[in-house]
């Protein structure tokens, strides 16, 4: 039998800077590139493969998301990933063009990213394990998006995104323990950047008993302060009783609660419903995350108010802020 030609993936990760696990999913959910499978599966790729995938990367930090390259020619990313020609004097012949080779573009040349552009390269980043690049990203969404679409259109698509990948098995607890750390830290600038009056009303926003997971939490927290709420945030996984007790502390005119994970807790109705108890009927309760919908019946009954999405949130925050205090 024919040996199959072909370099083996710790080779490719070596010349390319690449890990195992983004070429992997570059692979599997792009297409970037298509290895040679021997008989035992093994992946091996050639030296075309290569060249295409450094020419990716250089695409990349040209500006350019893996999802709308992947699928054009070799010639055709090359060609998005060289530095675009500048125009120059020179001695003796008038006006000319030169490629300035090696040279980045400066800040002004370069064009402003669509909010689906910018998840596309915080993806990147999280999976090669890059929070610097991470970091950077955000703050490039920040200044070219503003505040409110950073957080409603990039990074909670973001999280989504990580979350499909989590559930698919195609990412790492390090991946996701970076990017919560990440997200974490720059939400925290935007809320600290705030300053409101000491008579806007206040919401405690926390996630229940059970609940650990705080991104969905922190999110909330952050489009009610750009909404005028004075947030009491007290992280998660909480119990009814602590919740209710702080919320009686400070008298808040509303509660946010984050249901994320799991989606089958036999003991978060009952958590619901007795922090409903433990509340004065003019405290209103709000919901919103991925696992919410499994906990309708419980919702229902205490008189939630639950949002499909920040932007929902955000709205539904504006409109009870409008309602007179009791």
């Amino acid at each position: 039998m024919e040996e199959l030609q072909g370099m083996p993936i710790r080779v490719v990760t070596r010349r390319t800077g690449l890990s195992a696990h983004v070429l992997r999913v570059w692979e599997r959910r792009y297409g970037a590139v298509t290895p040679i499978r021997t008989e035992t599966n093994r992946r091996l790729y050639t030296e075309a493969d290569i060249q295409r995938l450094e020419a990716m990367q250089q695409a990349i930090a040209a500006g350019h998301s893996i999802g709308r390259i992947a699928r054009l020619s070799t010639e055709a990313i090359v060609e998005l990933a060289a530095p675009p020609e500048t125009e120059a004097w020179t001695s003796g012949s008038g006006f000319s063009l030169q490629t300035a080779a090696g040279s980045a573009p400066s800040p002004a040349t370069v064009a402003p990213r669509r909010p689906d552009e910018h998840v596309e390269a915080c993806l990147a980043a999280v999976l090669s394990l890059d929070a610097a690049a991470l970091e950077a990203e955000l703050a490039r969404a920040a200044v070219e998006q503003g505040r409110v679409t950073v957080v409603e259109r990039v990074i909670e698509p973001l999280m989504g995104r990580l979350n499909q990948l989590w559930s698919e098995g195609s990412l790492r607890i390090a991946d996701e323990h970076l990017a919560s750390a990440v997200v974490k830290t720059f939400l925290g600038g935007l809320r600290s950047s705030l300053h409101l009056p000491e008579s806007a009303p206040e919401i405690l926003v926390t996630t229940p008993a059970g609940q650990v997971h705080e991104i969905g939490a922190l999110l909330f927290a952050t489009v009610a302060g750009f909404e005028g709420w004075r947030v009491i945030y007290l992280g998660p996984n909480l119990p009814a009783e602590e919740i209710a007790g702080a919320a009686r502390h400070r008298d808040v005119r509303a509660i946010a609660l984050s249901i994320v994970y799991p989606s089958d807790d036999p003991h978060l109705g009952a958590e619901l419903i007795s922090l409903h108890q433990y509340l004065d009927d003019a405290v209103t309760i709000f919901c919103g995350g991925r696992a919410t919908s499994a906990y309708t019946a419980a919702l229902d009954e205490i008189g939630a108010v639950v949002a499909g999405s920040l932007g929902e949130a955000r709205r539904q925050l504006a409109e009870l802020r409008q309602v007179p205090a009791p």
